[in-house]
């Protein structure tokens, strides 16, 4: 969902190589956060219900500028012998500086052949993008869930016949990027209100997108949340939850279920991890007064986050 308001390839600094996964124990479950890249997005196109004043004055808050570096994350997770993704990044659809989901698996010592399933937080083509090389299917042997809800919205013939202009784009590659999944019976969709693996419950978080999903992992006490596209731009709204961005289907509902994530996460103190909060995304939240504060995780090489 960047294209049409990151700078331009030439604008774009040098791709670097960098750390490209981290691991976190919850309980007796490994979590890996994996980097797909990371792509600069200016803000003053793409954020609404803010002023270029209010975008200014935050950046500048947070050491940053009006154009920030957006971070595409996927998460593994490893419980009761599978291997299961949190989304599956975006492959060449972006850039030079993002797609590098799979080769990033493969240096921690996974194939893509290897993933059990895959949970699609939603069917953004920067979180459904990697699932296809050109025709062919990444991950074979995975199945894809995805709320019923959701592949209803995106999948629909109807929907797409009646879609605005801005979102026709967004349909096509959805279809492009699910079709064969589909097709070959790897999709199951669901309703909420039950497990879909041991510890692992999806949970409703329509606005974004309609049938937008967050997924709990939940293992001796201790939980996370994976917020999908619950926010894009931490200094801007984690001290303003009310701003919304151009990519949101229901801008006035996806803001009402940020508020309510965040009041959660900051009441529970639970990890959330975020697929746009900079790599690996992971982190607590604290509320003060309107606004709210980012810890991310600290770094450790031995799993016991804090």
């Amino acid at each position: 969902m960047f294209l049409a308001y990151t700078t331009t390839a030439q604008d774009q600094s040098k791709v670097f190589t960098q750390p490209t996964s981290y691991h976190m124990l919850l309980g007796d479950i490994e979590i890996i956060a994996f980097s797909d890249g990371s792509i600069p997005l200016d803000l003053n196109k793409v954020l609404t219900n803010t002023t270029p004043a209010e975008i200014e004055k935050l950046t500048k808050d947070n050491f940053q500028t009006s154009v920030i570096e957006a971070s595409v994350n996927a998460y593994l997770i490893k419980t009761a012998g599978k291997l299961i993704l949190v989304d599956a990044g975006t492959a060449g659809l972006y850039g030079p500086a993002l797609g590098y989901l799979p080769a990033n698996l493969t240096k921690a010592g996974y194939k893509p052949e290897q993933i059990d399933a895959i949970l699609i937080t939603h069917i953004h083509t920067d979180h459904t993008g990697g699932l296809m090389d050109g025709d062919k299917m990444l991950f074979p042997n995975a199945t894809l869930y995805v709320s019923k809800k959701e592949a209803d919205y995106w999948l629909s013939e109807e929907n797409y016949a009646h879609a605005p202009a801005r979102l026709k784009k967004y349909f096509d590659e959805a279809r492009l990027k699910m079709t064969p999944y589909v097709k070959e019976g790897k999709v199951k969709t669901f309703d909420y209100g039950a497990e879909l693996f041991p510890g692992i419950l999806p949970v409703a978080s329509p606005g974004h997108t309609p049938g937008h999903t967050f997924y709990q992992v939940s293992c001796k006490g201790e939980k996370i949340m994976f917020w999908g596209d619950i926010m894009h731009a931490a200094p801007i709204q984690f001290a303003n939850p009310d701003v919304t961005i151009a990519f949101d289907v229901d801008p006035q509902a996806a803001a009402a279920m940020r508020k309510k994530a965040f009041q959660e996460a900051a009441k529970e103190k639970y990890w959330v991890a975020g697929d746009h909060l900079s790599f690996p995304g992971i982190g607590h939240i604290r509320k003060t007064g309107q606004a709210y504060i980012w810890y991310p995780i600290i770094y450790s090489t031995t799993g016991i986050g804090q």
